[in-house]
């Protein structure tokens, strides 16, 4: 039986990930983290930290293809130190058990302003994690370039999603919203925003890793290609939440103002130009390649978030 080695099993891409790959593999499922926990009955669990590059040697060892879908908490010191020597564990160990490699990226590393994001688009990463982005997806890049593997990248914007996914989104509008609190918008209202479902973030992941043609490649995870304004999205939340549509816009100096006080807020100042104008990611290629993906739209997204926060609420 061939092993599908997930690290860092622990967040909310993996479990999703694990979930799909449960449903739509036979293959054996190895979940790698400090503290793994089971996702599907038959998952095979494996302790590690992958900032020992022995323990990932050995989480990975007889692995046909590794995911590596680490994260950590939002502070910029922490990635410096431990992302870029957590992937190059990683690599190191993929390539040793001569597995294919799936890395899940997002897009700090993107210009900040309103081209439109593709598969081509060029590095032009604004901020301390963003250097640290564009140096992870660089590493990835030279060892596809170098053959020895098969590798990929699969790369996803902001998420929005049910339960406990974090991104600013679900932490200023969708959480609020369901709390009955005002929406809080960074910087602009009228701006057009691109925002992937965690779920289907997971499920793209898996389709790409699965699929042996879509190795040597930078591919964008699928999204609605709506695009709606914060100003359309908060209308949109409200009807699916059963609360008022009603938000407040806060200005880019609040929000760096905000950062002398909050170290949550400080950690995402480097991404508030992005805010200021329209932010459009494009994943013509995934749908191209994968065209029975059925993606989820946002009504169906939110109206999901509104049935798990209003469960005796039936609709109609």
């Amino acid at each position: 039986m061939s092993t599908q080695t997930i690290l860092g099993a622990t967040g909310q891409i993996a479990v999703e990930l694990a979930r799909e790959l449960g449903r739509t593999t036979t293959d054996e499922l190895r979940l790698v983290s400090r503290d793994p926990r089971t996702v599907n009955d038959d998952d095979v669990l494996a302790r590690a930290d992958l900032l020992d590059a022995e323990q990932t040697r050995a989480a990975v060892a007889g692995s046909e293809i590794v995911y590596f879908t680490a994260g950590l908490p939002a502070k910029s010191s922490l990635w410096e130190a431990r992302f870029p020597t957590m992937l190059r564990h990683a690599l190191d160990a993929s390539r040793a058990a001569g597995a294919r490699f799936a890395y899940f990226d997002n897009t700090y590393m993107y210009p900040q302003d309103d081209r439109v994001q593709t598969e081509d688009t060029a590095f032009a990463p604004v901020g301390r994690k963003g250097r640290v982005r564009a140096e992870m997806a660089t590493m990835v890049l030279e060892e596809m370039d170098r053959g020895d593997i098969p590798v990929l990248i699969a790369r996803a914007p902001e998420f929005y999603g049910p339960g406990r996914t974090q991104g600013f989104t679900n932490a200023l509008v969708i959480d609020r919203m369901k709390s009955g609190r005002r929406a809080l918008v960074p910087v602009r209202a009228d701006r057009r925003r691109t925002l992937i479902w965690t779920p289907d973030a997971s499920r793209g992941l898996a389709a790409l890793g699965t699929a042996p043609d879509a190795y040597g490649q930078t591919w964008h995870l699928p999204v609605d290609t709506d695009h709606p304004t914060y100003r359309q999205f908060v209308t949109m939340a409200a009807t699916e939440l059963r609360t008022d549509a009603e938000y407040t816009v806060v200005p880019t100096w609040a929000l760096r103002a905000a950062g002398t006080v909050s170290p949550q807020a400080r950690e995402i100042r480097e991404l508030l130009p992005r805010y200021a104008h329209d932010n459009v990611f494009d994943a013509t290629k995934f749908r191209d390649r994968f065209s029975d993906f059925e993606v989820t739209t946002f009504r169906e997204g939110l109206r999901i978030i509104g049935e798990e926060t209003h469960p005796e609420r039936p609709r109609g």
